[in-house]
């Protein structure tokens, strides 16, 4: 038997028509980048930043660097995921609360802060991986989320990510993960397409 997460998971689509008319408030936009910042983060970076396009104006800028893509325009609003570049000598500052509500000793924080710094700091390569992990992992948070309170949603890569960056003044350590369209969905949408057989894509060693 099912429960209402994993119904929420298994009933996903990608939305591809939207209720042009219907709007999001701010703190609804808001609770889904909240729970989406719920997700897992590698030594909780907590790397990530969500730009929510709204309004005609910031959706007429984004429309064209995003292969004109209708969700852009037709949903009440557009993140752009952003992944950050990982940066242990954030590590101090993001555990602060753990150590402040007692669930980390402040004696830990070191412990988590150098190998860290081992990890990332001279691998280019791992921090950008890293900033996509985070970036996807928050976007596929609000995904489900919005599931569940009877929303579509739209993920996508297809945009020009030189423009996206310069355009929406993107920091020097921010990756456009993707976009994710959110709003109020139309008739005419798909449910879920069928999947590959879990035997071709399940190994047990």
């Amino acid at each position: 038997m099912t429960n209402a997460v994993i119904e929420c998971i298994l009933s996903r689509s990608a939305a591809k028509y939207y209720d042009a008319a219907a709007t999001l408030s701010d703190d609804q936009i808001g609770e889904l980048v909240r729970i989406g910042t719920t997700a897992p983060t590698s030594f909780h970076l907590q790397n990530w930043r969500f730009i929510a396009v709204r309004t005609a104006e910031a959706k007429a800028r984004l429309h064209p660097i995003a292969w004109h893509q209708p969700a852009i325009t037709e949903a009440a609003v557009t993140f752009i995921v952003c992944g950050q570049l990982a940066d242990s000598s954030v590590i101090p500052a993001r555990l602060a609360p753990l150590v402040e509500a007692g669930i980390m000793p402040a004696k830990m924080v070191p412990d988590w802060e150098i190998p860290a710094r081992d990890l990332y700091m001279a691998y280019p390569q791992r921090q950008r991986d890293e900033a996509v992990r985070s970036g996807t992992f928050g976007a596929a948070a609000m995904i489900y989320a919005a599931v569940s309170l009877g929303l579509g949603s739209t993920p996508m890569i297809g945009f020009d990510a030189e423009a996206v960056a310069r355009e929406f003044a993107l920091a020097a350590d921010e990756v456009p993960v993707m976009l994710l369209s959110v709003g109020a969905v139309r008739s005419g949408n798909a449910p879920q397409k069928p999947r590959r057989p879990v035997a071709d894509v399940l190994e047990f060693a």
